[in-house]
């Protein structure tokens, strides 16, 4: 074809085709609803409009969908290199032919293998094919954007700013940081918000030393907010969390700045505040950590080092990539779709949700979790090598280079969008990633059944006044049974004794140290410590109207499907180095928890008061140190609701009541209009000279049922602003029954083209979910699904290391019988799995 004829031929799609602008992602090493690459055998489309890249599986879809015609077609071809006279490969030499910045598996300086790219932009639906570069017969434009295009970066790359592995900037408070010298010195554990009694996700601000909870995610957990509360009030701008603290440094955040932070003389700011960080990076005896050899033995043990372990290929048998301490990821995916609800939720429903999908389906995670099901499920990115290949290896003793298993990047840069631990690409605890990845989960409901259904269960707690001996019971939801390491019920003491004596005696002499001696502990001792009473701090006895002692028990107020048990070894010594407990316990294989079921109020037992302490408020938030106490405020509630009807945030519309005395609904409305411009418009009401203290509504988060059933008055709400009710009780589910958030998830997802078929598909949504809410639980309490205390293990995930923000993890699963360790991309039969080294336990109830 003429030069002329390719031009012609492109002009009826030159206003589809764009040049790709700063900000803009090429998503050309990736499929979008796949793991196919350009170097899968079909190569991979990339959208010249959109820039998404599409397998050839899945490019067709698209192009029903959005009617864009023009793809750039990329495949990266390998071949064995031509050997020269003497047999051997020819000398190597700068590989012209390499052109695509690509994220590659193989190993691109093989001596045996070459690689080569090939571009070309493809018309559907004819599938047309021009060669790429082809500067003489495209049009200008064109070859700008095919040029954009292929010498684009990958979007994951550090230089990106919106990407999981961005690159943290020294905080301009850094260098002139004021610390005041109040005497404050933090303790390694027991910490607690200093506004509430929140005891995780909290912040140490470097300035006065005050402890205060974060802001509450958008995936419904954190806290509430103090921290940056404090810092509005006080204007102290640099915070640390509690628990990052490692040798290499700490999550700091800039609340000035709002971003995460690097703070280049965190040692100096934590040592004035107790914390001597420095000495987190030697031992004792000046050896580091990673040279001491009995935590060598641990990472052997733990990967079954030294054994010839089988390779597992096909369905359920595929290994990730470690994108650089990645692995907590990967062995909580592995272990989440190993069961049977996760896999039918999102393998199971995976045509429908890639057929409803978003134009941009890499920004919504149900298509990303159907996406990395399938890749983990199908096999298809888990084949063994062919005979000839296995021939071919022991010939030349040198593995040719594989592409099995799938890299978890657009997923993980999804999950981790926003959140200040999982956004960097440090080493995280896997416990905190599970429940992470459960609230996304209950964010973005799929189907009549939510998968993390098998994990909720309630727990009730019994508080008892020691003085009074009345109790009080409550209820509340849990996802996990962290279990206490019982140190003193170890049965081999005398060992530990001797293995201490030694050890001293080396640092000493600066000698090796011994062989490691672990704890024996057994799992009884530990059950029995996680059932023992434990005392209540700060505890205010509604009997006594005053703070007394008390003591709390739980117990098992139902029992999940499928239990996860996290062993809690993980502590800091008195000099703040995190350490882990040495310990082996013997996991059983069948568990039996049912003596730990509830019972309720017993006879004879007399219940606490129902009254609530008072709020403690400082006279000067500043000083902090005259108290009193006042009341929470009267709100007419009746106004808030005919201001909520309007479609304005709940919250605005209790503070504009307040502010206006409860003088009616017309008054409140002209203050919200003279005041909904204001940064904090929709922010909980705060009361001047409370000192911070908030007094949510009844349509607050913090009231908000884990089952995500929508609450009738909402959904009327929602309707009397002319939205079907379909569209409301999805939208209330989508957004875990919060009204504001609702409206504007309305807003953000317009109606699909396939309106009847979608209303009929939510309504009987509706009556499925009303349905097994009644059929299982309380229909106002949250969906659980109660059954049989006995249950048999069939995974765990490891760790080694000497902290959860540093080493590595692995994971062991049952399945067809057998033991399997997932390592990364490694996936082989297990031969010893160390069931008493574990960190995170599995648990499926047995069918009674």
């Amino acid at each position: 074809m003429a030069a002329g004829d390719v031009g012609e031929l492109l002009v009826p799609y030159m206003p589809t085709i764009r040049v790709p602008k700063a900000g803009d992602r090429v998503y050309k090493s990736e499929c979008s609803f796949s793991y196919d690459s350009p170097e899968s055998e079909g190569g991979i489309y990339v959208c010249m409009n959109t820039f998404l890249g599409f397998g050839r599986e899945h490019v067709e879809r698209h192009y029903r969908k959005t009617g864009q015609c023009v793809y750039m077609h990329l495949k990266r071809h390998m071949k064995e290199k031509v050997t020269g006279a003497s047999g051997g490969a020819l000398p190597k030499r700068r590989n012209t032919k390499l052109f695509l910045d690509l994220e590659s598996n193989g190993d691109l300086n093989n001596d045996d293998y070459e690689f080569e790219d090939e571009a070309k932009l493809v018309i559907f639906p004819d599938h047309y094919e021009i060669p790429l570069p082809n500067i003489e017969e495209l049009p200008a434009l064109v070859t700008i954007a095919c040029d954009a295009v292929l010498s684009s970066k990958s979007p994951y790359r550090k230089q990106d700013p919106d990407s999981w592995e961005e690159e943290l900037q020294v905080s301009k408070h850094a260098n002139t940081l004021v610390q005041m010298d109040n005497g404050v010195r933090i303790p390694p554990s027991g910490w607690k918000c200093s506004k509430c009694d929140l005891r995780e996700n909290l912040w140490l601000n470097l300035t006065d030393g005050s402890i205060l909870c974060g802001k509450w995610f958008f995936y419904g957990s954190g806290g509430n907010g103090h921290a940056l509360e404090h810092y509005k009030e006080m204007g102290y701008p640099l915070a640390v969390k509690l628990g990052t603290i490692t040798p290499d440094g700490a999550d700091v955040y800039s609340f000035d700045e709002e971003e995460a932070v690097l703070d280049p003389h965190i040692a100096k700011h934590l040592a004035h505040l107790g914390i001597d960080m420095l000495q987190m990076h030697v031992t004792e005896n000046g050896l580091r950590d990673n040279d001491i050899k009995p935590r060598v033995s641990e990472w052997e043990v733990i990967q079954e080092s030294g054994m010839k372990l089988k390779p597992m290929y096909g369905p359920g048998y595929t290994g990730m990539k470690n994108l650089g301490n990645s692995c907590y990821v990967n062995t909580v995916l592995q272990a989440i779709f190993s069961i049977p609800e996760f896999q039918r939720a999102y393998v199971g429903s995976l045509p429908r949700i890639f057929d409803y999908s978003p134009l941009d389906p890499t920004q919504d995670f149900n298509t990303q979790m159907a996406k990395l099901g399938h890749g983990l499920l199908s096999g298809q990115y888990s084949k063994p090598p062919t005979k000839s290949e296995l021939i071919e290896q022991v010939m030349k003793e040198e593995h040719k280079p594989q592409h099995n298993g799938i890299s978890p990047r657009m997923f993980k840069a999804l999950v981790s969008k926003g959140h200040p631990e999982f956004s960097s690409n440090r080493q995280q605890d896997a416990q905190e990633f599970l429940l992470h990845l459960i609230h996304l989960i209950e964010r973005n409901p799929i189907g009549s059944e939510n998968p993390t259904d098998v994990f909720r269960f309630l727990v009730e707690e019994r508080t008892q006044c020691c003085q009074s001996r009345k109790v009080r019971y409550t209820e509340r939801v849990d996802y996990l049974m962290q279990l206490p390491v019982a140190m003193e019920a170890a049965v081999n003491k005398d060992e530990l004794i001797a293995y201490e004596l030694k050890r001293r005696e080396a640092e000493t002499a600066r000698r090796p140290l011994p062989e490691l001696v672990r704890a024996k502990i057994p799992f009884s001792a530990c059950l029995q410590a996680f059932s023992e009473p434990d005392n209540v701090e700060d505890f205010w006895s509604s009997a006594l109207q005053a703070k007394s002692a008390g003591v709390k028990t739980s117990r098992f107020a139902s029992f999940p499907e499928y239990l996860v048990v996290q062993i809690k070894k993980f502590t800091f010594g008195l000099d703040w180095i995190p350490k882990k407990l040495e310990v082996s316990i013997d996991m059983p294989d069948l568990l039996d928890i049912s003596h730990l079921r509830a019972t309720g109020l017993q006879p004879g037992e007399e219940e606490l008061p129902d009254i609530s302490p008072p709020i403690i408020i400082p006279d000067d938030p500043k000083d902090g140190m005259t108290n009193h106490f006042m009341e929470p405020p009267d709100i007419d509630e009746s106004s808030v609701m005919q201001l909520a009807e309007m479609g304005f945030p709940l919250e605005a519309c209790r503070k504009a009541v307040y502010y206006t005395g409860n003088m009616g609904a017309e008054v409140a409305f002209n203050w919200i209009i003279a005041h909904m411009e204001e940064p904090d418009f929709a922010e909980p009401l705060a009361i001047p000279g409370y000192g911070g203290a908030t007094f949510p509504g009844a349509g607050g988060a913090a009231v908000v049922g884990l089952d995500n059933q929508p609450p009738e008055e909402m959904v009327a709400i929602i309707t009397s602003m002319g939205f079907q009710r379909n569209i409301a009780f999805h939208a209330l589910r989508a957004t875990n029954n919060n009204l504001e958030h609702a409206l504007d998830w309305i807003f953000s997802h317009p109606e699909p083209e396939e309106e009847n078929e979608m209303t009929s598909e939510t309504m009987d949504l509706e009556n499925h979910v009303n349905a097994n809410i009644l059929a299982e639980s309380d229909p106002e309490g949250p969906r659980i699904k109660d059954g049989s205390g006995r249950y048999e293990l069939f995974g765990f995930i490891s760790h080694m290391g000497t902290s959860t923000m540093s080493g590595h993890y692995v994971c062991h699963l049952k399945k067809e019988g057998r033991w399997v360790i997932y390592n990364d991309l490694k996936v082989c039969a297990s031969e010893r799995p160390p069931k008493e080294l574990g960190y995170i336990y599995f648990y499926r109830r047995i069918p009674s």
